[in-house]
């Protein structure tokens, strides 16, 4: 019988692979650099971590494929069919920048050309009762208009269809019959919700990202098919669940962050593993570091978030803080003469400057090498680091315009970078209300563990927490979701005035919905579970909160007071005495997936051996010190050992400088903890 489960995330600069045997409760790691053709770094992931997929149970993935194609705008042209007077609305957007200061910046143009905006004659009023009806006769003509110009997909978005569907149904029909193959986007089905913005964005991005996803899928499906895996292919989504190939095939823009969401899962399970509810997790990579949030054990989830800014994405998502620092991240010095860290990437190709493949911008992993860091290798071997390389880059671009030394230069690129992640993790904590003291940092991502410790002295954070194989965390992600889908319901009214039947009547309907999704994915009813949340928000204000709700639904004075205290904690003040009124019903719908048991450890505390020394500078240092060397592998659950130190392993390398007390606990963590610190 197949006894693997796997797991491959492809980031943009490495590929991961995480294998975890049923049988012996073993954890394999292969990590390849990322290839053009994602399937191609798939398939080398899987030769180098000596997979058979016939002895695969379970196949689940995290992908790029989605965000990378709204960043670089690769995809197939598509049309939009909206109602006439409102084909503008996604170009008009809400009128913001996301610099406000800039007179010059430009936001960037939609993702469907104003040319392939058609419109039709038809309306509905804001209570879905039927205005003008849909004009059959140009909705006709603009699908025969559309089939000319060669259109991949069609995003059908009509005001207020989230009131009333039947004319986007309608047109959606008319479009299936002139349009046979073309994939079509109702903005009723994707985002039933109020705010024509945010809905047609929503669906705009769907539709452009459904061919490329179809024929991804459908390529990858194939090829693991015929090396003999028989089990369904799981795509991990932004919301933290995962989705066969016929869910993602629906709504692909669900997959627009499901890297991002594979590191913050990963952070979540290790945090609590190790006994903490609250967790910062940093996943930092090749390109970027995405920050994440942990408080009471539950993730921070977002209803609007974006790739592209002024193009919403309202579905939800596990809120994440993505900056570009990472290995890759480009070190140089801007006009008025002040050195900057990235966003910039060298990328995997030609890749930093001491990978010897013809990059020349200094970067990040450059400015490890030099501090001795890094080794001369990386991968476990497979990639060769030339010092040389690294120093010529960062003395032609940092050190000589600046007049310092390599080694000076090199120091002040990575305090930078660890500015530029202290004030993002500063974002997602102290300004959400959160003391960071009161968390512990989970680094993960190839070059993590490199930045943990000085983040955590920089943001008073008094605990850091390294897993076993940090570069592929995201990968592990991938292995501990389930099945999820989130629907909801626009329902505006008083909390006090509200039919409570109503909102019973609601939440059954979304419910019975995804139970319907659930069953066609092969989730058997013992597996399903449901959670209800209902948005609130004071009467007047814009935004609304989530909160969670009882089933069945007999009132709702827990949801309100729940309420007050998430907005006092939010934003720092309450109004107990003002109206609160209801604004959307959401259904989160899991079908629970087995999840891999990580095995626990027993050790007898012995302090590991050194197998080397290598020359390391250390952040506040003004030289070098010797350090000793550790191998990853041979550090047992209960050894302790102080700085400095670095620990090498094939997907990262862990910092412990001279005052820093490291610990490998129960389940091979190592924790790091300043010997000064209470």
């Amino acid at each position: 019988m197949p006894q693997l489960r796997v797991a491959v995330d492809i980031g943009g600069t490495f590929t991961d692979v995480c294998v975890f045997d049923d049988r012996t409760g073993a954890v394999n790691v292969a990590k390849v650099p990322s290839t053009g053709n994602p399937i191609d770094a798939v398939l080398e992931g899987l030769r180098k971590a000596e997979v058979n997929l016939r002895d695969v149970a379970l196949f689940s993935h995290g992908t790029t494929v989605a965000t990378n194609a709204l960043i670089t705008r690769t995809f197939g042209r598509a049309g939009m069919v909206t109602t006439r007077g409102f084909r503008d609305v996604i170009e008009i957007r809400r009128g913001t920048k996301q610099n406000l200061w800039d007179a010059y910046e430009d936001v960037a143009s939609p993702y469907v050309r104003r040319r392939d905006r058609l419109e039709v004659s038809e309306r509905v009023d804001y209570q879905g009762e039927e205005v003008e009806p849909l004009d059959e006769v140009e909705a006709r003509q603009v699908a025969r208009i559309l089939a000319a110009r060669g259109v991949e997909a069609v995003a059908i978005c009509f005001v207020n269809a989230h009131a009333n569907p039947d004319h986007e149904r309608a047109m959606k029909a008319i479009l299936e019959e002139e349009l046979p193959a073309i994939p079509v986007s109702c903005s009723s089905e994707v985002l039933p919700e109020i705010f024509e913005h945010e809905r047609f964005s929503t669906t705009v991005s769907n539709a452009v990202l459904s061919p490329l996803v179809t024929r991804y899928l459908r390529d990858l499906d194939r090829t693991l098919t015929d090396g003999g895996y028989d089990g369904d292919l799981l795509l991990l989504h932004s919301g933290g669940g995962v989705m066969t190939p016929r869910g993602a095939q629906q709504v692909p823009v669900r997959l627009a962050a499901s890297g991002l969401a594979a590191g913050a899962i990963a952070c979540k399970h290790l945090a609590a593993l190790a006994g903490h509810k609250n967790a910062i997790g940093l996943d930092m990579g090749g390109t970027s570091s995405d920050i994440s949030l942990v408080a009471d054990g539950e993730l921070r989830t977002t209803n609007e978030w974006s790739v592209d800014y002024g193009y919403p994405i309202c579905l939800p998502s596990i809120e994440v803080l993505t900056i570009g620092a990472g290995g890759g991240s480009i070190a140089w010095i801007d006009e008025a003469g002040s050195l900057r860290n990235g966003p910039q990437s060298a990328g995997a190709t030609p890749g930093p400057a001491c990978y010897g493949q013809g990059g020349k911008s200094p970067t990040n992993t450059d400015a490890h090498v030099v501090l001795g860091r890094l080794g001369d290798d990386l991968l476990g071997g497979a990639m060769r680091l030339d010092p040389t390389k690294a120093e010529a880059a960062l003395r032609r671009a940092i050190a000589t315009r600046l007049d310092i030394s390599v080694e000076d230069a090199a120091q002040a690129v990575i305090e930078v970078a660890n500015a530029n992640m202290a004030d993002a993790v500063r974002l997602v904590s102290i300004q959400r209300g959160y003391d960071p003291r009161d968390f512990a940092l989970v680094v993960v991502g190839g070059a993590g563990p490199l930045h943990g410790i000085d983040l955590a002295r920089e943001l008073s954070v008094p605990s850091v927490l390294v897993p076993p194989n940090p570069g592929i965390s995201s990968a592990l992600g991938c292995l501990l979701v389930d099945i999820r889908h989130d629907l909801s319901s626009m329902l505006l009214g008083r909390g006090a005035e509200v039919d409570l039947a109503e909102v019973e009547g609601r939440f059954r309907d979304l419910e019975d919905e995804a139970r319907t999704r659930l069953l066609e994915e092969g989730v058997a009813q013992d597996a399903m579970r449901f959670e209800r949340t209902v948005d609130m928000r004071y009467r007047g204000q814009w935004r609304s909160l989530g909160v969670a709700v009882s089933r069945p639904v007999t009132t709702l004075d827990d949801a309100v007071a729940s309420f007050h205290e998430e907005h006092e904690r939010e934003y720092s003040f309450r109004r107990d005495d003002a109206p609160v009124e209801l604004y959307r019903l959401s259904v989160r719908a899991l079908g629970v997936t087995p999840k891999p048991q990580l095995t626990r450890h027993g050790g007898n505390g012995s302090e590991p051996v050194a197998r080397g020394q290598r020359r390391v500078r250390f952040s506040g240092a003004d030289a070098p010190v010797m350090a000793r060397v550790y191998l990853r592998d041979e550090l047992d659950a209960g050894c302790r050992f102080e700085g400095p130190a670095v620990v090498d392993q094939v997907d990262s390398t862990t910092v412990v400088p001279p005052d820093v007390e490291a610990s490998v606990d129960e389940w091979l963590n190592i924790r790091l903890k300043a010997v000064n610190a209470k």
